[in-house]
């Protein structure tokens, strides 16, 4: 139990933080915190900083708020001690009611609870929202599945982008492409259609009367499939370009 004389340190502590803290936010909210970017840097626009530079002071301005927020945290907690002190259960758990040790009170004065019972233990579960977009993108939506759709998916605009350039480099891959226009995740994949042929190939609106358009795309699929010495289900394809090939039922 704690003697008078103690109590009355304590209170002293409490009595001090308490006039500093409202001191510091009374300045941090009256001349930093509620001004704006510009007027903290003093300058008249941002718009012509390096994006580099803006990063920093949004980051300092973010961690003045934070720091901003515990104190605040802190002062509420000081006001809590003070009316404990004045209801005479200071120096007492809120929870089991046994008395707080000395030396913990002397370290955190504004401790309400013992050791065992104070709600600073619980650890949180709940991971940080910026998590979630850390997997992989692809697969979210019912089109960006393993089995393509034809539609032109999220993943297809990925790669659409990824072409000109990405901050992969060849150490970042296990099995590294052959070519620096490669450097991005799953390029070899066909953009907007399912089947290489979908390219050069067309239909009715039937779905009868295959055509076939010669193309670049035409001309590739036509040497993979001379190299395997295979055909497709619906006959050999001509190899030369020109007037488009109707195969009838």
């Amino acid at each position: 139990m704690l003697t008078d004389a103690q109590i009355s340190m304590l209170h002293s502590q409490l009595m001090e933080r308490k006039k500093e803290l409202e001191i510091q936010f009374e300045h941090n909210d009256h001349f930093q915190l509620q001004r704006s970017l510009s007027d903290s840097t003093r300058e008249l626009s941002v718009y012509d900083n390096h994006p580099g530079d803006i990063g920093t002071e949004l980051y300092e301005r973010e961690k003045d708020i934070a720091l901003n927020e515990h104190d605040r945290f802190e002062l509420k907690a000081i006001n809590q001690a003070l009316e404990a002190i004045e209801n005479g259960t200071y120096g007492q758990c809120a929870t089991c009611s046994e008395f707080i040790p000395l030396e913990r009170l002397e370290a955190l004065p504004t401790a309400l609870y013992c050791i065992k019972h104070t709600p600073d233990q619980v650890i949180s579960r709940n991971r940080p929202i910026e998590e979630s977009i850390l997997t992989p993108p692809f697969g979210r939506f019912d089109m960006d599945t393993k089995n393509e759709n034809v539609a032109y998916d999220a993943e297809d605009s990925w790669q659409d982008v990824a072409r000109y350039g990405t901050s992969e480099s060849p150490s970042d891959f296990y099995n590294p492409p052959a070519e620096y226009d490669n450097m991005y995740v799953e390029y070899e994949e066909n953009l907007g259609y399912v089947e290489d042929y979908e390219n050069f190939v067309g239909v009715d609106i039937n779905g009868e009367n295959v055509t076939i358009y010669p193309n670049k795309q035409h001309e590739r699929y036509e040497d993979l499939l001379d190299e395997e010495g295979i055909m497709t289900t619906y006959g050999d394809l001509p190899v030369s370009e020109g007037e488009p090939y109707t195969h009838k039922k």
